[in-house]
């Protein structure tokens, strides 16, 4: 799988993919995820990539040139199966769109700033806006290494134990159920006696009962 991110600050996205499950899935060539800084397609030597909006108000806006240079200059190269906005008013991210683009070969990943960008680069470049939360960030570039990392961490071979990503908290429409490890007692505190039966159905059915418990309690909408 290939992830194309166009940012006016690249440098935001250095950090999470360069540690721990993001920096193996590309040393493994499970992923290639590349940083395209938006200044680099620039109309001018000042490499301005925003300006006022038309009609006043406070903060900067996006311009649709250097937005449209990057992506024709991407699309010239491959196919893309999604050119996605990251947005505050986008379908909200769930693990049900993150199992869907780990399916697909190459997605762009357009990170805002300021204001946001030229509406024109949303009706006409865009094929889909997603929002992590109904609230707003500085940028959208925290925003697209969170829907990245949800999307890498579903890739074969990404997780050493492929089955962990099936038992996440909204795969099956439930929260996943308590977790414990070593020590079995800890100032008291103990783990639940069916998790050191060995007794593999009790178990599972002990997980199950837990996990639609807490689904119930937390996230009762999940069973609608």
């Amino acid at each position: 799988m290939r992830i194309d991110i166009i940012t006016c600050l690249p440098s935001l996205l250095e950090s999470p993919f360069s540690h721990s499950i993001l920096k193996r899935a590309q040393q493994k060539g499970l992923v290639t995820v590349e940083v395209h800084d938006l200044r680099d397609y620039a109309q001018n030597k000042h490499r301005q990539v925003d300006d006022y909006a038309y009609g006043g108000g406070a903060g900067m806006v996006l311009m649709i040139e250097p937005i449209m240079q990057c992506l024709d200059h991407l699309k010239s190269e491959r196919h893309y199966d999604e050119i996605i906005y990251m947005s505050p008013d986008g379908e909200p991210l769930t693990q049900q769109v993150s199992n869907q683009l780990s399916l697909y070969k190459n997605i762009v990943i357009l990170c805002g700033h300021y204001k946001g960008v030229d509406e024109r680069v949303r009706e006409h470049l865009i094929t889909r806006e997603i929002s992590i939360g109904d609230y707003v960030l500085s940028g959208g570039e925290l925003a697209a290494a969170v829907l990245a990392d949800s999307v890498i961490r579903l890739l074969p071979g990404v997780l050493s134990d492929e089955t962990s990503a099936l038992s996440d908290s909204f795969q099956d429409n439930l929260i996943a159920p308590p977790v414990y490890t070593r020590p079995a007692s800890f100032q008291g505190w103990k783990v639940p006696d069916v998790l050191l039966s060995g007794h593999e159905r009790r178990i599972q059915e002990w997980r199950y009962e837990q996990a639609l418990k807490r689904t119930q309690d937390r996230r009762p909408h999940l069973l609608e």
